[in-house]
């Protein structure tokens, strides 16, 4: 069996020795299954964004209209 090919979520590029320069830096829950782990380069893993696009998009506009309420109610 060959192992899995580790990705860094940073900059895309393939870590090619996941014991010395990669790091897990999160897990994503899968649906049907247990999921996958997040990989990044070392040198990477604090700049690595956790929050996917829907996500922050839809608390976005969360944000957005619990201000407007707290304005109006002011």
């Amino acid at each position: 069996m060959t192992p899995p090919v580790r990705v860094c979520r940073h900059c895309q590029e393939v870590i090619t020795a996941p014991g010395v320069n990669g790091v897990i830096v999160g897990h994503e829950r899968g649906n049907s299954g247990p999921g996958c782990d997040i990989w990044a380069h070392r040198e990477h893993a604090d700049l690595v964004d956790l929050i996917g696009d829907d996500l922050l998009r839809i608390m976005l506009r969360i944000w957005a209209a619990k201000t407007r309420s707290e304005r109006q109610q002011t």
